[in-house]
C-alpha cells in the first residue's frame, strides 16, 4: 500500500530535497506541500494523509501548534518532527503535542526513510541527537514550582502571542485569524496581563523561551 505523505517546511530547497527523495520510494506519494504552520493544518485535514514531515520552526503557525491541531482532529495522521533545531524544549514540546518521531538536522536521508517506515507502522522514533537531548532535559530538570507562577495560555492566544512576535500587525493578525482587529487587541492585553509584560520584547523574549517562536533575539 503506497503511503502518502505531506510536507510542511518554510525553506524552500529543504520541500524541494525532501520531494524528491520521497518520491524515490515506491511505496511513497508526496501529496502536498505547506510552508507554514496554519497550511500544514488545513492541508492535512483536507488531504488526510498518512504521514506529515513537520519542521518545529514554522511561520504563522510554529510545528508544535500545528501537530497539536493535526492530531487532536485525526488520530489516523501521524506527525514526524524534523527541524534544525536540536534543543530539548522543541523536541519535547512536538512529542507533547502528539509527534510521533523527531530528527534532527544531522539525520542522514536513510534514517529518515527508516524513521518514516516505524511511523508509518505504528512506532515511535528518536534519533540519537534527540534522545540525547530529552536525557539532559529530564536530568537537568529543575524542581517543580508554583503553577500560579507559571500562567498557561490557551491555543488562541499562544497563536496571537507568535504573530505578534513575528512582526504582524493587529490588523494583519485579524487577516490571519480571520476575527477582528479589537479581538486581537483583546488577547494582547490578556496575554501581557497573564504573563505580568508589558512590551514586544519582552513578549519576543518569553516566546523564544518558550518554544512559541523560534526567532533569534
Amino acid at each position: 500500500m503506497t503511503a502518502r505523505i505531506l510536507i510542511a517546511h518554510d525553506h524552500t530547497i529543504l520541500r524541494e530535497c525532501l520531494r524528491e527523495m520521497l518520491r524515490r520510494q515506491p511505496a511513497i506519494e508526496v501529496v502536498g506541500e505547506a510552508s507554514d504552520g496554519r497550511s500544514a493544518v488545513s492541508m492535512a485535514l483536507e488531504l488526510q494523509p498518512d504521514l506529515v514531515i513537520m519542521e518545529a520552526a514554522l511561520p504563522e503557525l510554529n510545528g508544535v501548534e500545528a501537530t497539536r491541531q493535526i492530531t487532536s482532529h485525526s488520530s489516523n495522521i501521524k506527525v514526524l518532527g524534523l527541524s534544525l533545531y536540536s534543543g530539548n524544549r522543541p523536541i519535547t514540546q512536538m512529542l507533547n503535542a502528539g509527534a510521533s518521531a523527531y530528527l534532527t538536522k544531522e539525520c542522514t536521508c536513510e534514517e529518515l526513510l527508516r524513521a518514516v517506515d516505524l511511523v508509518l507502522t505504528n512506532q515511535v522514533y528518536l534519533s540519537s541527537s534527540a534522545t540525547d537531548e530529552v536525557v539532559k532535559g529530564f536530568t537537568s530538570r529543575l524542581p517543580t514550582t508554583d503553577p500560579t507562577k507559571n500562567p498557561v495560555l490557551s491555543p488562541k492566544e499562544r497563536e496571537v502571542l507568535q504573530l505578534l512576535t513575528e512582526g504582524m500587525t493587529t490588523n494583519e493578525i485579524a487577516g490571519v485569524l480571520s476575527t477582528q482587529a479589537k479581538t486581537v487587541e483583546t488577547y494582547r492585553k490578556q496575554i501581557m496581563d497573564k504573563l505580568g509584560l508589558h512590551s514586544i520584547a519582552e513578549l519576543t523574549k518569553y516566546a523564544i523561551r518558550e518554544g512559541i517562536t523560534f526567532l533569534s533575539l
